[in-house]
């Protein structure tokens, strides 16, 4: 679907299809969603507009610069997606091709410039509004990765203790579960980091369009918006670190948890393995076997099974092994 977006008599105006270039002043904003081949032969017709980036995320020519970036985003449900964006920025004309039918940027962006249309006076400080409501998308996604690692915190801090909400123990598929999810949450806030980066190839590239001599108060704004998504960008990873910190902690609760229950069943043979051996001797045929025939025969076997499992029991106890 395409949309035209454009400054008419200071208020901003949408219409469907596509719409002629302003004058001297004023821009022109085409929003293509999930982009069909036809839509990109109307705008090579109409604007001699290619945006097909070959091998790049980067292509300039005479009129324009193309940008591409894969950016994240919150949708309607507060859950983060992952979109392949195209900027296709002019002198008058800014184009945007997005995979989806709406982009949630890109429509909080066309709701604020309806409330504050001075906000955007050319396509350049229209790509800058429309970049700050992306870099504060991504910045909502990363604090909600953060709410998260929180809550993974306490709950290792739990496995830590080794007790359960049912007073059992915690066992080896409680901390797999827990590393499944901290792997999940590594890899979003690695394609969020990924995400940063590719915005802030285009955040450059927009400040080497602005004329600092022409357009001061655009250039300083677009300098704080390169400080903005630094900013976000090193939030990312610090949660990675941390992401990665959790990870380690969970590995060595499990290793450690695994020895446990190694070392259960190593003490529990080491216990049980000499009154075996007597009881196997026990087992045996013999033709002469005098303790068949003493008065408390059977009580002495008993308390010799007794005595060689209390043994090794005793001297496991006095190296420490049972803590």
């Amino acid at each position: 679907m395409i949309r035209s977006i454009f400054l008419h008599e200071d208020k901003i105006k949408s219409q469907t299809g596509l719409a002629p270039l302003p004058g001297h002043g004023g821009f022109l904003w085409i929003d293509v969603g999930q982009t069909q081949p036809g839509d990109l032969d109307l705008l090579r017709e109409h604007y001699n507009v290619d945006p097909q980036l070959q091998h790049s995320s980067v292509h300039e020519d005479e009129e324009y610069v193309s940008l591409f970036a894969e950016i994240v985003a919150m949708n309607e449900h507060r859950e983060p997606e992952f979109h392949k964006v195209t900027f296709v920025l002019g002198d008058r004309l800014l184009v945007t091709l997005h995979d989806t039918p709406e982009f949630t940027p890109l429509s909080r962006a066309l709701q604020r410039l309806a409330r504050k249309s001075g906000l955007a006076t050319d396509a350049k400080s229209l790509l800058r509004m429309i970049l700050a409501g992306v870099n504060d998308g991504t910045s909502q996604v990363i604090e909600g990765i953060a709410e998260e690692l929180e809550q993974t915190a306490d709950t290792i801090a739990k496995l830590s203790s080794d007790t359960g909400t049912s007073g059992r123990e915690l066992g080896v598929s409680d901390l797999t579960e827990t590393l499944l999810d901290l792997n999940d949450s590594e890899e979003l806030i690695s394609r969020c980091l990924e995400s940063q980066l590719g915005l802030a190839r285009v955040v450059r590239y927009l400040n080497g369009e602005v004329d600092g001599r022409k357009e001061p108060d655009l250039q300083a704004l677009v300098k704080e918006l390169i400080a903005d998504v630094n900013g976000v960008k090193e939030h990312a990873m610090f949660e990675h670190d941390k992401v990665r910190y959790l990870q380690n902690s969970v590995v060595g609760l499990l290793n450690i948890q695994q020895n446990q229950i190694v070392k259960v069943f190593t003490i529990i043979t080491a216990v049980f393995l000499p009154p075996t051996l007597v009881a196997t001797f026990y087992g045996m045929n013999f033709s002469v076997m005098p303790e068949l025939t003493w008065k408390h025969g059977f009580t002495m076997s008993i308390v010799l099974t007794l005595f060689a499992a209390l043994l090794p029991l005793v001297y496991i106890k006095r190296k420490g092994w049972l803590r």
